[in-house]
């Protein structure tokens, strides 16, 4: 009990002065007292390595809400059964998916998709499943695409969806995203922006809020989004990264090799890091669905994912990317091999 009220004391005091200021006048500013961040005009670079929750969110939920509704308020997250563009496309989202309890959280986020304004979109749903499951629950806009694995127990590989998917874009710009992730209705357009700036890569998340199970529940039920998120996550790794669709291959895509939980998302961005101009200032609210972590996840530095990355470190960046544009990735009927 003390150590709980002098966390809150210590949070009224040293965390919400800088909060309310930054709340009124440029929410994007908004971190931890031991962080630093180095903003530009349109958002804030983090900078540390890994993800980091906001404290003050987890000791007093009703900043929470309050940031949340801030974001949302400048970066509106809005549905839609249907895109509304032509044949022309400016960008592509790409998503992997497997298995029928993360459905309800891809049909959430399609029409969140289906909601962009101001970029013409497509969007590419890669199913990694034994048979074509999902199929006939997806709307009409939505392009499927199936690449079978030999048995349920093949452990999803979501580097092999992803360059599947990127092979068949017709966007200049890619979106690699995750199946739980609402999107704000101006994403695309803030990608194609900065693509067509001349940046090869793209993170635009500064804030991403984790719903409750039963405000995602709700969700899926069709109720509106509620702006009461259990936790805010800053510096997300992965989830969701714009590319533009030469840079993107010219890095060789993401590593096949990765299978399980982990490592994919991180090991990508050292060579992007290195080999494209990366725009990283983030600016934009995410929200993310609850779903219970995964196995592998709950391994922390044990996942085999994350094992696998720390193997990979040890090769010269430039040595993978050779290695990587040489594979044959992005295959529909199997992963690509060394």
């Amino acid at each position: 009990m003390a150590m709980t009220l002098r966390t809150r004391l210590g949070a009224l005091l040293y965390d919400w002065p800088r909060f309310e200021r930054h709340l009124r006048k440029r929410w994007v500013l908004i971190r931890n007292r031991n962080e630093t961040i180095t903003p530009n005009d349109s958002g804030a670079r983090c900078d540390w390595q890994f993800t980091s929750e906001l404290h003050i969110a987890n000791v007093f939920p009703s900043a929470a809400t309050r940031l949340m509704r801030r974001a949302l308020d400048d970066w509106p997250i809005r549905f839609d059964d249907a895109v509304r563009f032509g044949d022309a496309i400016d960008v592509t989202f790409v998503i992997g998916h497997r298995g029928a309890a993360r459905l309800p959280h891809l049909l959430a986020t399609l029409p969140t998709i289906a909601a962009q304004r101001g970029a013409a979109v497509e969007c590419i749903v890669v199913e990694q499943s034994v048979t074509r499951e999902i199929e006939p629950h997806l709307p009409p806009w939505v392009r499927y695409v199936h690449t079978p694995i030999p048995s349920p127990a093949y452990d999803y590989n979501r580097a092999w969806t992803l360059n599947a998917g990127a092979r068949l874009a017709r966007g200049e710009v890619l979106i690699l995203h995750d199946n739980d992730m609402l999107v704000p209705e101006r994403y695309a357009a803030e990608a194609l922006r900065r693509v067509r700036e001349g940046w090869d890569f793209a993170d635009l998340k500064r804030f991403t809020f984790y719903l409750p199970e039963e405000t995602t529940r709700r969700i899926f039920n069709g109720a509106p989004l509620d702006p009461a998120p259990a936790t805010v996550v800053q510096n997300l790794q992965g989830a969701s990264i714009v590319a533009s669709k030469p840079a993107y291959f010219d890095v060789g895509g993401f590593d096949e090799s990765f299978v399980g939980w982990g490592g994919e998302d991180n090991e990508f961005w050292e060579r992007a890091s290195l080999h494209g101009r990366v725009w990283n200032w983030g600016y934009l609210p995410f929200v993310h669905l609850f779903h219970a972590a995964q196995k592998e996840k709950l391994r922390g530095g044990d996942a085999a994912g994350i094992r696998r990355w720390q193997e990979v470190a040890k090769i010269p960046i430039e040595e993978r990317i050779r290695r990587l544009r040489a594979r044959d990735s992005g295959r529909l009927d199997r992963p690509a091999s060394e």
